[in-house]
């Protein structure tokens, strides 16, 4: 006998939302799908080397060269397979989700460091939507939105959320409380001290928590493509009904490449002009070098160095 039908309450619950907020449900599914459609359409609007060298540039920007050039093989091997146009849809929903819960997950991040309240309640929220099964969202998510790219998209939010969040949390809480003190000292309010000092000494652990966004999104891409959502996890759910073992492994290793990519390029948003075979790296040392070399023609030109020469001279 079930004592406690804890299923039958949320199914009566989600039956209740279903009836009563369709119109909602239906804003939502209009405005995901423009945007993951609106995305992956232009990503294959161009020809394939155009975006190809596009991914490489920014490759090449934020990390190195190196990345670039690996960058440029590893799309020309997902063109060789005949996956680009998946490869596209999935990037697509990928960004798209990752952006989504970035844009939630910051601000929730930021209001659970600063409210004690808010965080002793987000903190079991966040553990039951960590450990839940992936799957289990597929459920609800298909019955209020049908088959295709929206219970997908709404998934894979749901379930790459409270990495976004803890870390925000984390990187807030972790700066320097004698450095915050220093800003009360001085007159700023709460805000200013948020955006001159907190936000920006914790940008690496909030960037960390995108990357490991973006990571999660993309493992959630063959899920996604078992609620209907184009892609390479489609093609992997196809191979995986019909024992495809070519199809399947030809799609994982398009997720694989892909997933380089993004790892590579977000784990290096926090480190900007930092690496040494980056673009911005290169710049930044050509900008120093020219400060340098100015600074030394001032001195040069200075008035004392006439007269330093002159006693050279006399000597």
């Amino acid at each position: 006998m079930n004592v406690l039908p804890i299923g039958s309450w949320v199914a009566v619950a989600v039956d209740w939302i279903k009836a009563n907020l369709d119109g909602l449900l239906h804003v939502v599914s209009t405005v995901v799908s423009f945007l993951v459609d609106g995305l992956s359409f232009l990503l294959l609007m161009p020809w394939f080397y155009v975006v190809i060298i596009v991914a490489a540039l920014i490759a090449w920007l934020v990390r190195s060269w190196k990345l670039a050039i690996g960058t440029v093989l590893s799309f020309g091997v997902i063109v060789a397979m005949g996956l680009w146009v998946p490869a596209m849809q999935t990037l697509a929903l990928v960004l798209v989700a990752g952006l989504v819960t970035v844009l939630i997950a910051i601000p929730l991040g930021i209001w659970s460091a600063r409210n004690a309240t808010v965080r002793a309640v987000l903190k079991p929220v966040l553990d039951f939507m960590q450990t839940m099964p992936a799957f289990v969202y597929l459920i609800p998510a298909i019955v209020f939105f049908s088959i295709g790219v929206v219970p997908g998209f709404v998934a894979t939010v749901i379930f790459a959320l409270p990495p976004g969040v803890r870390f925000t949390e984390l990187g807030i809480r972790g700066v320097d409380s004698e450095t915050v003190e220093a800003g009360q000292s001085f007159g700023a309010t709460p805000a200013q001290i948020l955006r001159g000092i907190q936000l920006p000494l914790a940008m690496p652990t909030i960037l960390a928590g995108v990357n490991q966004v973006i990571m999660l999104a993309l493992s959630m891409a063959v899920i996604a493509g078992m609620a209907g959502a184009d892609g390479l996890g489609k093609l992997v759910v196809e191979a995986i009904s019909t024992v495809n073992i070519a199809k399947g492994v030809e799609a994982g290793l398009g997720v694989v490449l892909i997933a380089v990519f993004l790892d590579r390029v977000t784990a290096s948003l926090g480190s900007l002009g930092e690496h040494p075979d980056s673009l911005l790296g290169m710049l930044a040392r050509r900008r120093a070098a020219r400060r340098l070399a100015a600074s030394t023609v001032v001195v040069d030109q200075s008035p004392e160095a006439p007269a330093e020469e002159k006693e050279l001279q006399h000597a």
